[in-house]
């Protein structure tokens, strides 16, 4: 298998796992990998959330280990927004 089919598989798998967050929760980026089968990759889910698009993907449910919201392709602002809106803070 090539080095990226390798990185596409973890994509697929990151993508999968944050779908499956449900409203008013949250994961942290290093639970995703762990989830996604790669416990260390947590930098790596960052980077795929932030390039993430698809509305039905949930990204802004994933947040720091330390509790902060961390990063979002839309904004900290409207992270924070959101999830205070579904009830996670």
């Amino acid at each position: 298998m090539r080095a990226c089919d390798k990185k596409k598989g973890f994509k697929e798998k990151v993508l999968g796992v944050v779908s499956k967050i449900p409203k008013g929760r949250t994961k942290s980026y290093k639970k995703v990998a762990l989830l996604a089968g790669n416990p260390g990759a947590y930098r790596a889910v960052g980077n795929i959330l932030k390039r993430n698009r698809d509305k039905k993907i949930p990204c802004h449910r994933v947040i720091r280990s330390d509790g902060t919201v961390g990063g979002y392709n839309r904004g900290e602002k409207k992270k924070k927004e959101i999830l205070k809106k579904e009830g996670a803070f």
